[in-house]
């Protein structure tokens, strides 16, 4: 156990069957805030055994692997929790099976998967392709649906995303310090209003990544630790945006360890793919290439003033996304990048200012991180939100986020992040009435939701008083 790491005490009720609390005669167990325990009369709280026991912290917690784990807020709850997962999966399969909503072709993008798949068989990663923009870890993913050879490549990739789906619901199911499982419903029920989007993207991996590394980082143990940096530098080479996760750690031993296992662990798998696969960095040369995305924060930007005639521009099919094109557009990605930096540096001052650790803080790190980056961005795909939902899910399991409107806002940023691709579509493309305001609604969602969770964050560590 570190010394750097934040604790809490043992929720009432959930010291092991025939063990005595470790307490002195008199001393009253920490209550959360907002607690409704029954009192007897006079005010003394009613015995431990018979309050309801909660969920422990983190499934990586050494402590908390007793049988007394798996039970503690009974079958219901998590009974209800796979009803309603087995039920939402099986509508998003059949609208991918379908997959005619809005403009369709939702599911070209597990081809294009396959394509690079037979690349990868010649020993080299995509050469000269611009739709190649990922790091080189993301081949990892790529390439694991061969792990099922029965099955077609579709078949497979799918089957694997569902595969990490459900091991997010049970790694936050288990982690929910509440008695109500929030993270885990606000993932199960969150990720549908998304439609069948994530069971033809790699996000649910790369998030189902940052999602353990975040749960691993806040156990005690130091091999815990080590383990979230480890998985967190895994998602670094495949989604760049994993390294996030370790933004947030206590300073001191914490930290050390698993920014060190993730440094580590990321080289190690760089290395290791430069030496059995050729231009494992081509991906460098599409990336700084991208221009404003018309989903983007800039993109929306430009298709008002298109709208408005001030701005002559097009839409252009460029780097495997729909961009625009014209004047100022270079500038403005350039904006974008500029900001993009600000962030950066916007978090590592909040960093060194940080004066107040919570249980939490890591999580609510991750999210606000994420989400200053994601509307910075000259790029906003609707899987993006696939990080964002598995994020605000983590920092759901803590009783310490300051979070919580921060994932009230973003709800409804998936529902109409789904509505403008692919149902409304080719409304953004043309750039119409409807199209322009659910893109101006969304971008907006997620603005309002980065700086509420910046502004959260720093009040909640480096201001003088914390926040409500």
């Amino acid at each position: 156990m570190t010394n750097d790491q934040p604790q809490t005490p043992h929720p009432a009720g959930t010291e092991p069957p025939g063990t005595a609390p470790l307490r002195s005669p008199g001393d009253e167990p920490p209550r959360a805030s907002g607690d409704a325990s029954p009192r007897s009369p006079g005010g003394a709280s009613r015995p431990t055994g018979a309050e309801p026991p909660a969920l422990t912290r983190s499934p990586f917690d050494s402590d908390t692997f007793t049988l007394a784990t798996f039970v503690t807020v009974g079958r219901g709850p998590h009974l209800a929790l796979a009803a309603v997962w087995l039920l939402t999966r099986a509508g998003m399969l059949l609208l991918l099976l379908r997959d005619d909503l809005g403009i369709g072709g939702v599911g070209r993008e597990v081809a294009l998967y396959q394509q690079w798949y037979a690349r990868f068989a010649e020993g080299t990663f995509p050469p000269g392709d611009a739709t190649w923009q990922y790091p080189p870890g993301a081949g990892l993913v790529i390439m694991s649906p061969g792990a099922l050879p029965w099955l077609t490549y579709f078949q497979a990739f799918v089957t694997l995303t569902l595969l990490a789906d459900a091991v997010v619901t049970l790694a936050l199911a288990r982690a929910d310090g509440a008695r109500l499982t929030h993270g885990a419903w606000i993932w199960v029920c969150g990720l549908p209003l998304l439609l069948h989007i994530p069971l033809a993207r790699y996000d649910v991996q790369t998030t189902a990544l940052a999602v353990l590394a975040l749960l691993a980082l806040g156990a005690r143990p130091a091999a815990a630790h080590r383990l979230g940096g480890a998985l967190a530098g895994i998602g670094a080479t495949v989604k760049v945006w994993p390294a996030l996760a370790l933004l947030g750690t206590p300073r001191g031993r914490t930290t050390r360890e698993a920014w060190t296992a993730a440094a580590v662990t990321a080289l190690v798998l760089l290395a290791a793919l430069a030496l059995f696969f050729s231009e494992s960095l081509g991906f460098l040369r599409q990336q700084g290439g991208r221009g404003i995305q018309i989903e983007s924060l800039g993109g929306t930007l430009l298709g008002l003033a298109r709208s408005a005639g001030v701005w002559p521009g097009r839409v252009e099919f460029r780097y495997g996304a729909l961009e625009y094109a014209g004047p100022y557009v270079s500038s403005l990605g350039h904006l974008s990048l500029l900001l993009t930096a600000l962030a950066l540096g916007w978090l590592v001052v909040w960093r060194l200012r940080a004066r107040t650790w919570t249980a939490a803080t890591p999580f609510d790190t991750a999210l606000a991180a994420v989400l200053l980056f994601t509307v910075t961005s000259r790029v906003i795909s609707p899987q993006y939100m696939v990080w964002l939902l598995g994020l605000a899910a983590v920092c759901l399991t803590s009783r310490d986020t300051v979070m919580r409107p921060v994932v009230l806002l973003l709800l409804p940023a998936a529902a109409l992040s789904a509505l403008a691709y692919p149902v409304l579509y080719y409304d953004v493309i043309d750039g119409t009435p409807t199209g322009l305001a659910v893109m101006v609604l969304r971008n907006g969602l997620l603005l309002a939701a980065a700086l509420l969770a910046a502004r959260r964050l720093w009040t909640s560590t480096a201001a003088a008083e914390p926040a409500e």
